[in-house]
């Protein structure tokens, strides 16, 4: 991959569906995702698809699936189908993979396996779809992998469209997904390279607060419409987190070509917009030096 060549780098994208037709999320919850987000129709696109659209948009995207087994009884998408996609696409498809930490010491294992073997350079955590707080020290064998392999933990932060409407939420609590408990994460784990994703409603502060402080803590913008994001996140694009602010759509229930065209009506510095859609990437990806 020549991050020269592309336009963009969307650092947050989903495989829905495998190669065999079974989704990581029950109908319930993935219908209440759909209904969230107001996607047009209900067919996902598969790997080799996703690959296709980013290519046609001269777009780089990292793409992961969530192994949340323990708490919602569905298994993901196998993280080696993800990686072997993007090893067959490599100009446009970067791995990440997902281990839910309540695999314990097999699931450390194979987080091992899955960067040795199958190149995967981060891995994604939803602690609200996983049930479990990032500080929870059952979680720390995966960061220590994590760390000493050099690839990236991403947290799902703030509230989540998975469960919303539905009676309960779908069993989801918001509570683990507050960026709060990244913070310990990042101060037991100071050469981790992570990733808050998501404008982090209703903990926008917090995240802004723990990427300022820990060198080592980036942000990225997926899951909303730049429209709808908060002054003071754009605040701090601008300004003091302008190399930690990176591009991610949340495709495919949000398109970068929707976010794109709001993210240009933006008051983002000239200086400052291709670092967000690219270069901070490609810097924390390893792409470039």
């Amino acid at each position: 991959m020549d991050p020269e060549t592309l336009t963009a780098i969307d650092v947050h994208t989903h495989a829905e569906v495998s190669s065999r037709g079974n989704a990581s999320l029950s109908d319930e919850l993935g219908a209440a995702s759909e209904a969230y987000f107001k996607v047009e129709g209900s067919r996902k696109p598969t790997l080799p698809e996703m690959a296709a659209y980013y290519r046609e948009r001269n777009m780089a995207a990292v793409v992961f699936t969530v192994d949340a087994e323990h708490a919602t009884g569905t298994p993901p998408v196998p993280n080696e189908e993800v990686a072997e996609a993007a090893a067959a696409n490599p100009d446009v498809l970067i791995p990440f993979a997902s281990v839910d930490p309540f695999r314990g010491r097999a699931g450390i294992r194979r987080a091992r396996l899955l960067v040795e073997e199958y190149g995967v350079r981060g891995f994604k955590f939803h602690p609200s779809i996983q049930g479990f707080y990032p500080n929870d020290r059952m979680a720390y064998g995966l960061y220590e992998v994590i760390e000493e392999t050099g690839t990236v933990a991403l947290f799902h932060t703030g509230q989540t469209g998975i469960g919303a409407g539905v009676p309960g939420g779908g069993g989801i609590r918001l509570k683990y997904s507050n960026p709060m408990h990244v913070d310990d994460v990042a101060a037991d784990f100071p050469h981790l390279k992570i990733i808050l994703a998501h404008p982090s409603f209703p903990w926008q502060d917090e995240a802004l607060a723990v990427a300022t402080h820990k060198p080592g803590v980036h942000i990225d913008l997926s899951g909303w419409s730049p429209k709808y994001f908060p002054p003071q996140l754009v605040h701090y694009a601008n300004s003091l987190l302008q190399d930690k602010v990176l591009f991610g759509s949340d495709y495919p229930v949000l398109t970068p070509d929707r976010w794109l065209a709001d993210f240009d009506k933006l008051p983002i510095k000239d200086s400052v917009k291709p670092k967000i859609l690219k270069t901070n990437a490609a810097r924390l990806l390893g792409l470039t030096s």
